[in-house]
């Protein structure tokens, strides 16, 4: 749930910071007071589009950052934390934070963590559920059934999926293949020759593993050959020059021999310095060896950077290292023998294509015939969220046909249906909320108050289907009254049983149901403007409600009222 959230310099809030609850918060207050604006910060803090104009007037930034606590320890949210490397503690705490700049830039965390916008917006979705006036578009669109339809038995959808794209994916990966190689025979042409003159530049260089490691190793060598040859001179004649170091061991090492003689704890310190004597002794020997073998030779240094120069060249072309260089020589080998078997290539691609093509139908099927028994619970429950939302004329329904598109031509590795990531199935929504008209989608049917119910029905059975913490409403109430209105807030009440639901509405049965009441006050300090938020006491809610009523003036009746409309929704409240 949303247990904080904190706002500064966002449009016309300065600074303030609001405590949430559990269960069903109203939010309430005069038009343009800043109720919506709250959801706006919301919204930009999951991962919602920014803009400028957000930033208070005046300010350089606008700073927006929320608390959750997550409970239930097989959220979803714990993966993604691993996924993006983001640690999130036993105790389920996540704060998101976001800053907007005058100057546009947008700047996010999750718990401390810088993040791109886009991962920002998954954790949002995973988090909280975001429905407006506007939002209710999104039942409109006919593409999104699918994965709604997917979401209500998403427990048996969840395998048979994967399994499905794990398929359909060999399946498109092969089909695009199989369609390069049709591409017609100049392209084809040109290709090989193209693969053909790398082959040969690849195959002069005759390249070694390893090998541009080795030559910059020699090179270096040759570089510096006065360098090495001095030291090492310089080391031996240190040992055996005049100083003759050596020798002064050897001294050393007599020394703790005749004093051993005398005490036996020295006869171990004896045979570790003489150990050392003559190891250094043969390192001495060593050193020689090596300056005497030493040889600088300008030739040879002028083949290493030749050669060096002409690996570097090859580099800017096939691979930033020699192996990546080998292994793109062996794979343009590959398609070279590919292009010129292209005919015998074509016929095993076109038969594998066809094995992959029957298997990927079969998921297909599966995935079809799933949807099709949950179409059918599906109806019988939002005819039930309908009725009790007095629209008990409507009807229902679930289209799933087969999507044929152009994708049965088998030239280009085709099936007789076209697929996509959900299958070859084609979901609509249909509705109808006059007895005797024609099922139609719903854009085509429903109004402004009738949509609202729809989604109201909607999302009271996928609530508990989509894992989200917290859900949001904006002012979904919008056109509807009376008995309807009663129905709605019973319907957002239900929905914050399962998950903590904050509901901005103008209606006074809903405010009535609510656990905490926020009211959003708009004030103006010095000739500026800004957003306050008061959680109401009991005798606060009662006259908030009462202005409700009226839509202006508090008078006794609209008290009355209130004080009635909040005991009805205390017995509902209790029944459950």
């Amino acid at each position: 749930m949303l247990t904080e959230l904190s706002i500064k310099d966002f449009a016309i809030i300065d600074e303030i910071t609001i405590t949430f609850n559990e269960g069903l918060t109203v939010l309430t207050g005069e038009t343009g007071a800043g109720k919506s604006i709250i959801i706006d910060a919301v919204e930009l803090l999951t991962g919602g589009r920014g803009s400028v104009e957000f930033v208070r007037y005046g300010t350089n930034k606008a700073v927006l950052e929320g608390l959750f606590t997550i409970e239930d320890s097989n959220h979803t949210i714990f993966q993604k934390g691993k996924e993006y490397g983001i640690e999130i503690k036993e105790d389920g705490m996540i704060v998101l934070n976001r800053t907007i700049t005058a100057n546009g830039k947008s700047i996010c965390r999750v718990n401390g963590k810088l993040v791109t916008l886009a991962i920002l917006k998954e954790f949002g979705k995973a988090l909280i559920d975001i429905h407006s006036q506007h939002e209710t578009q999104s039942l409109m669109d006919s593409d999104r059934h699918i994965e709604l339809l997917d979401l209500y038995r998403s427990e048996e959808m969840a395998q048979v999926k994967d399994e499905y794209y794990q398929v359909f994916r060999k399946w498109r990966e092969l089909k695009k293949k199989y369609s390069k190689w049709s591409e017609n025979e100049q392209e084809m042409a040109q290709r090989l020759d193209l693969l053909q003159f790398q082959l040969n530049e690849l195959q002069e260089a005759d390249l070694q593993p390893c090998e541009d490691i080795q030559l910059v190793e020699e090179r270096d060598k040759l570089v510096n050959f006065e360098k090495i040859y001095q030291g090492i001179n310089d080391a031996y004649n240190a040992l055996y020059g005049e100083q003759k170091g050596l020798d002064w061991l050897s001294l050393a090492l007599n020394g703790i021999e005749t004093a051993s003689e005398y005490d036996e704890g020295l006869l171990r310190k004896k045979e570790e310095f003489s150990n050392h004597y003559y190891l250094i002794e043969e390192l001495s020997f060593d050193l020689r060896n090596y300056i005497d073998n030493l040889e600088f030779d300008p030739e040879r240094l002028n083949l290493l950077e030749s050669r060096i120069n002409e690996i570097n060249r090859l580099k800017k072309k096939y691979g930033v290292t020699v192996e990546e260089i080998l292994e793109y020589l062996a794979k343009i080998e590959e398609e070279i023998d590919e292009i010129i078997n292209r005919d015998s290539h074509l016929i095993k691609l076109a038969h594998e294509l066809e094995e992959l093509g029957q298997d990927v139908i079969l998921e297909a099927k599966q995935l079809h015939d799933i949807r099709k028994e949950a179409a059918q619970s599906l109806i019988k429950d939002i005819h039930q969220e309908l009725k009790d939302l007095y629209l008990e004329k409507a009807a229902f329904d679930v289209s799933i046909s087969v999507n044929k598109g152009k994708e049965d031509d088998p030239k280009y590795g085709g099936t007789p249906v076209s697929l996509s990531a959900n299958g070859y199935d084609l979901v609509r929504f249909l509705i109808t909320t006059n007895p005797g008209e024609p099922l139609k989608e719903i854009n085509k049917v429903a109004s402004g108050g009738e949509l609202s119910r729809i989604m109201l029905a909607l999302k009271k059975i996928f609530a508990k289907h989509q894992g989200v913490t917290s859900v949001i409403f904006d002012e979904v109430d919008t056109g509807v009254s009376g008995r309807v209105a009663q129905a709605i807030a019973e319907k957002i009440y239900g929905i914050s049983s399962g998950s903590q639901v904050l509901c901005i509405t103008h209606l006074p049965q809903v405010a009535s149901m609510a656990d905490t009441h926020l009211l959003i006050e708009k004030h103006v300090t010095n000739e500026r403007t800004s957003t306050s938020v008061m959680e109401l006491s009991k005798r606060e809610r009662i006259e908030e409600i009462g202005r409700m009523v009226t839509g202006s003036e508090l008078t006794d009746t609209s008290k009355e009222h209130a004080k009635e409309l909040i005991k009805l929704a205390d017995m509902f409240k209790d029944k459950r």
